[in-house]
């Protein structure tokens, strides 16, 4: 019984072949394309209007020179978004429920703020390993922790939209799991078991929503740490 519920987190396999390279460039295909008429569909002004607001909210407290990254958060808040909104379908995988994928978003995009900040003001990149007016004694202890910290940064990120995900669709499938157990003894246990899961569900869009958000959020403040 544990095993058939942590099957829902394996990569699928079809004839041999990995369907998480589908899973993943299939949200792509969703979206719908702007054409070049004056008039638009509705879910294409709708489209628009969300990113237009989201990257206006996001590079706010940035300077300009941030503002290159303006396409890349916007493409990877409605990437993770689809898939994660994708992923509560029934019979369906949730590519970002694994470790590896998120870690290979996270680490380097992590990485390359960290590379900016070196390269365009090393001096400020060091000087957040140091707190200003820190007692001597203290100097080493707290360049190896705030190193650390740093260092630990992808990891949280990865980890964090990984647990989230992961935790919401375990619940899901328990709950989901104790309705067609109870039903044929305790109806109506059964019943308000039901509405728990809906309320669980309407939860866990919540959370596919700002699980992605979070993740694009921390790092534009990575990257406000470097420009």
């Amino acid at each position: 019984m544990m095993t058939s519920f942590f099957d829902q987190f394996a990569s699928p396999y079809f004839l041999g072949i990995p369907l998480i390279a589908i899973a993943i460039a299939l949200p792509w295909l969703l979206f719908p394309t702007p054409s070049s008429r004056w008039m638009n569909s509705r879910l294409t002004t709708l489209q628009a209007w969300f990113i237009n607001r989201f990257t206006n909210q996001l590079l706010m407290p940035l300077t300009t020179g941030g503002h290159k990254w303006a396409l890349m958060f916007a493409s990877l808040m409605l990437f993770l978004i689809t898939i994660n909104m994708l992923g509560l379908l029934p019979y369906t995988f949730t590519p970002t429920t694994q470790l590896s994928l998120n870690m290979g978003l996270a680490m380097p995009l992590w990485l390359a703020t960290v590379i900016i900040g070196m390269r365009n003001q090393p001096t400020v990149a060091l000087g957040h390993l140091l707190p200003e007016g820190t007692p001597i004694p203290l100097i080493p202890v707290l360049i190896i922790i705030e190193t650390i910290s740093l260092f630990i940064r992808p990891l949280a990120l990865g980890v964090r939209l990984t647990a989230n995900l992961t935790a919401g669709h375990l619940l899901i499938q328990l709950i989901a799991t104790a309705v067609f157990v109870l039903l044929p003894m305790m109806p109506t246990v059964a019943l308000l078991t039901a509405a728990v899961l809906f309320l669980l569900t309407l939860l866990e869009v919540a959370v596919a929503m700002i699980q992605a958000y979070v993740f694009v959020l921390l790092l534009s403040l990575y990257l406000q740490e470097n420009v």
